[in-house]
């Protein structure tokens, strides 16, 4: 079942021509899937998102289960090596976004990050600070609208 699902995601990304890694916390807390959600939803005006699944609010804490750790970094990098921008939703601190958003910027590819400052939370520096990345703060989902429309339009 899921390797029919990468497949139709692949042939997906083929017939459009912005390809949109989205990146949010699985395994360090699931609290922003339905915010996920939206956010993924949104993307899809502009391209095609590789991983719609971190949206998934059947996929909880423990992540993904059908596949091993090492296949789903594999399959992960290989997504974000095809993807022409990263989105990253970073209110939740997890290790894997901030792989993810290093190895982006590594990588040389455009990086949106965005967070909500009411979660008492503050963002890492490591990504607040990196010239690679844009970061902006948000409070609703409309205003994370905004600030992808303007990524996008830059």
């Amino acid at each position: 079942m899921l390797t029919n699902d990468i497949s139709e995601t692949q042939k997906k990304a083929k017939s459009k021509s912005l390809i949109i890694y989205f990146a949010g916390s699985i395994r360090a807390g699931r609290d922003d899937t339905g915010i996920y959600q939206q956010i993924i939803h949104y993307l899809r005006r502009y391209g095609t998102v590789l991983t719609e699944h971190v949206g998934d609010s059947d996929i909880e804490t423990g992540g993904e289960t059908v596949l091993t750790d090492r296949q789903i970094h594999d399959r992960d990098c290989d997504w974000l090596m095809q993807a022409n921008v990263v989105v990253a939703e970073v209110t939740t601190p997890s290790l894997g976004v901030g792989y993810e958003i290093g190895r982006a910027v590594e990588n040389e590819k455009r990086v949106l990050c965005l967070f909500r400052p009411e979660s008492g939370r503050k963002l890492s520096a490591m990504i607040a600070g990196c010239p690679g990345v844009i970061t902006a703060d948000y409070h609703d989902v409309s205003d994370a609208f905004h600030t992808i429309d303007a990524f996008f339009q830059s």
